[in-house]
């Protein structure tokens, strides 16, 4: 492996950029062993404390992992690890859950309707049991976001695009944040319930474009309500 040389006053942001840059040509691969951290310095030609920053951030974001006096590995960039502290970033801002919902809406309604038009007798059986078990558990929150969770991964894995599901695996990662916040709300629990009874119906029925709006709309509705739960809190902490 090549590292170019950087300035010599660079960032830690630039040295994490560049290490991020070599993973996607193709230049560092998972389980790749980096040099030690004064040959690294050197041949960046950055100083050992920007060097050390920029590693610590890597591996904040699993991207490498450091093993002291082992040496400092690239990680197995398994989306899952990648999105594990992304959950975290999250639950610190309510205005980036409004770009998750963007990503949701264009993620999830793509696998309702393929869903639909995928879905075998088994999988409709499955998806009514996870029905079933929801509406039993509408007023218990950490039952039923279990039950939202695994009807959500099920629509999903019925799409049967393994590329398109490890996608939905992060995506799904990031939206238990919200759903801890949404799913404390019993309106925004009965109206869930309500909206998987529609795509369940749609992908039932085999029918794409009913499955895709359907799945648009319960996004939206949990996209108001989290809204909704955001303007009370700022309005909570303004002075009066």
């Amino acid at each position: 492996m090549e590292f170019r040389e950087l300035r010599k006053q660079v960032l830690a942001e630039e040295i994490v950029q560049d290490i991020l840059s070599m993973i996607k040509e193709g230049k560092l691969s998972p389980g790749d062993r980096l040099p030690p951290e004064r040959q690294l310095a050197a041949t960046l030609n950055v100083s050992r404390p920007s060097l050390r920053e920029a590693l610590r951030a890597l591996s904040i974001m699993n991207v490498v992992n450091i093993i002291q006096g082992g040496g400092i590995f690239v990680t197995s960039l398994e989306p899952e690890r990648l999105f594990e502290h992304l959950e975290f970033i999250f639950s610190l801002d309510d205005s980036t859950f409004l770009q998750l919902f963007e990503a949701r809406k264009v993620v999830e309604s793509g696998f309702a309707e393929m869903a639909a038009q995928r879905a075998q007798d088994d999988d409709i059986q499955e998806l009514e049991t996870l029905l079933s078990q929801a509406a039993e558990a509408v007023d218990d929150p950490d039952t039923f976001l279990r039950i939202d969770y695994e009807l959500h991964n099920k629509i999903a894995q019925i799409a049967h695009n393994p590329i398109l599901d490890r996608l939905m695996s992060g995506v799904a990662r990031l939206g238990r944040a919200s759903r801890s916040r949404t799913g404390e709300v019993a309106a925004v629990r009965h109206q869930a319930a309500k909206d998987h009874k529609a795509i369940v119906a749609a992908i039932a029925a085999h029918d794409p474009s009913a499955a895709r709006e359907a799945m648009l709309r319960h996004l939206s509705h949990v996209e108001a309500s989290l809204e909704h739960l955001a303007t009370k809190q700022v309005a909570s902490t303004d002075p009066d």
